[in-house]
């Protein structure tokens, strides 16, 4: 059977069903991602579509050699056996301006993990690490190299960087972004600044990310935004006119700039 579309457009392809049924029919479909990106259910609400779709970890290694799954720290503990195609690569900590709890003998919970996983050969990976330019002026920074990390001989220096106007400097594990909060389409939407270094540090200008949670569709914006191709799968069908309306405000905006 063939897939169709709900929407395509020349940078997005969203399709409109259960990722677990549509990821398999994606293997013939196109060549390999080079990333996914996602947001999955991860059973945290009551919220009827609020349900890990177990073995979808399995499924997305059959389509790329990277993953950036967001998600709690009890998601993770829970389903890492799901993981177990993966290898893990480095993790992020998104920080909200905002937060929530169930209960009131806790600490207030204003973040939310982001694990990056890979297959293969990590020196084979596409691999773009990104920056922010936010250094403090004229900081340099040399240190010895730790005693752990081994003898290096004439290396035994490590230089940072030198910046005289607050330059680029290597952006940090843990992000702070707004979330959508007053203006989200989707319960659990992420905010573009949060996926938009993961697509860029994963995806090759003009290369594929798949997004098998796609929600409010974040991902498809970022990946088209920054010229990359992009494919979600949305199991709810007014997630998918939501999508569908954001991408076009976004293709609005981008032909209305100079």
């Amino acid at each position: 059977m063939t897939l169709t579309p709900y929407y395509s457009d020349e940078r997005v392809t969203l399709f409109h069903g259960d990722a677990m049924e549509i990821m398999p029919r994606l293997v013939s479909y196109v060549r390999p991602f080079d990333g996914v990106v996602t947001d999955p259910p991860y059973a945290a609400t009551h919220l009827a579509w609020d349900a890990w779709p177990v073995g979808w970890p399995q499924l997305a290694a059959r389509l790329s050699s990277q993953l950036w799954c967001s998600g709690s720290m009890k998601m993770f503990m829970e389903r890492g056996a799901e993981f177990d195609d993966w290898s893990y690569g480095q993790d992020l900590v998104w920080e909200k301006h905002n937060g929530s709890n169930m209960a009131s003998d806790r600490f207030k919970r204003v973040h939310e993990h982001v694990i990056h996983y890979y297959r293969g050969d990590w020196n084979q990976l596409y691999r773009a690490p990104q920056y922010t330019n936010d250094s403090v002026a004229r900081r340099i920074r040399r240190k010895k190299r730790p005693p752990q990390w081994g003898d290096i001989g004439e290396s035994s220096f490590v230089s940072e960087f030198v910046s005289e106007d607050g330059g680029p400097r290597m952006m940090r594990s843990v992000i702070y972004a707004k979330s959508c909060h007053g203006f989200a389409v989707n319960e659990t939407q992420k905010p573009e600044e949060l996926f938009a270094p993961l697509v860029r540090y994963s995806v090759p200008p003009g290369g594929c990310v798949l997004d098998p949670f796609v929600g409010s569709g974040t991902t498809l914006v970022v990946a088209a935004r920054e010229g990359r191709n992009a494919v979600g799968i949305e199991l709810r069908k007014e997630q998918c006119d939501h999508i569908v309306a954001r991408l076009a405000q976004k293709s609005l905006a981008l032909e209305a700039s100079p």
